[in-house]
């Protein structure tokens, strides 16, 4: 007993041991997993900011292990509900080549689609999630049986860009992939839910493309004209028994709360953690076959890694709600 208790104790040092995510044991198969912690260090699919967004699995990993092991709310250990394993990052080696990166990303997560294991991922810019939901959304795959997924997004942008083709150059961009995901069969709008958008408008028109693609949208204005309890209610109900996908982009944070971003949005208070935390867990229940968490810039972040930590805490909530759903089956 005291041995594990010794362990127990060592493994909350964030500074000692190899820093996997959570402190999970590293496979490459994701075969037998329930779920997978992955890493996608990519870059090259947001050309206006730094690109140091290839740097957040490591920060996330790095800090992990000083985390919550328990959901006091669900009552729950994910580490011991649920068969899971960081399976590393995917890799890049056309690192610079944008299109190719987002075909590799897809590649990756299709075998874990095969092996009915639900991916909980760090990045990395945006685009990460346009590869990730090619392999999980539509015909042919496995955890969403076929069919099209539902979005549950956080963010202040609305990624669904169509005045051009490119942004930068980057075709399958971090502002693309709302669009494309739609016309290629993998994400149904309908069922989808974007809230927090608050920036940052050029035009007037800036959240078009996600209006005429039919995506329900709830802007920052929006979200606060109306109590939490409403949106508790609405989200799960627009969703429904479609297949989720939870995208987190850290900038729907506050800059106070998350300043370690690759687009801060300043001038319109985002979301306070308690409030983003709200929003996830209430999709409880649901049939959610993955998440992501995006856009953390380390070279950005404060001293004490905050935001890193932050991204760290929303992976867990992800985690904790497959879990959750593990247990209740």
């Amino acid at each position: 007993m005291a041995e594990k208790h010794d362990q127990s104790m060592m493994d909350n040092l964030y500074w000692w041991g190899i820093p996997t995510l959570f402190r999970t044991p590293n496979k490459q198969d994701p075969k037998g997993c329930d779920a997978v912690l992955v890493g996608v260090p990519h870059s090259t699919g947001n050309g206006t900011t730094e690109r140091d967004q290839h740097l957040g699995p490591r920060a996330v990993r790095n800090v992990s292990a000083v985390l919550r092991r328990f959901h006091s709310q669900f009552e729950v250990d994910p580490w011991e509900t649920l068969e899971i394993a960081d399976i590393g990052d995917v890799p890049f080696p056309e690192a610079n080549d944008n299109e190719a990166c987002i075909q590799r990303i897809t590649d990756f997560y299709k075998e874990i689609d095969k092996a009915g294991a639900r991916p909980v991922s760090v990045g990395g810019d945006h685009s990460v999630t346009g590869g990730i939901v090619q392999a999980l959304g539509g015909k042919g795959t496995n955890l969403a049986k076929g069919e099209k997924v539902a979005f549950l997004h956080l963010d202040a942008h609305t990624d669904v860009f169509t005045s051009v083709d490119h942004f930068l150059g980057a075709k399958k961009s971090a502002a693309h992939w709302g669009a494309y995901l739609v016309d290629q069969g993998h994400v149904d709008p309908a069922k989808s839910v974007q809230i927090g958008l608050r920036g940052h408008p050029r035009t007037q028109d800036w959240l078009q493309g996600s209006y005429d693609y039919g995506y329900n949208v709830v802007t920052m204005a929006e979200f606060r004209q109306k109590q939490m309890d409403h949106w508790i209610k609405m989200i799960p109900e627009i969703i429904g028994d479609t297949p989720l996908y939870i995208t987190f982009d850290l900038d729907c944070l506050d800059p106070t709360v998350a300043p370690g971003v690759s687009n801060l949005e300043p001038g319109e208070q985002g979301f306070q953690v308690d409030e983003a935390m709200a929003l996830l867990r209430s999709v409880r229940g649901l049939n959610i076959i993955g998440g992501d968490v995006v856009c953390l810039m380390p070279t950005k972040d404060n001293r004490n890694q905050i935001t890193a930590l932050t991204a760290g805490a929303v992976m867990f909530e992800m985690v904790s709600l497959i879990a959750d759903n593990k247990k209740r089956s």
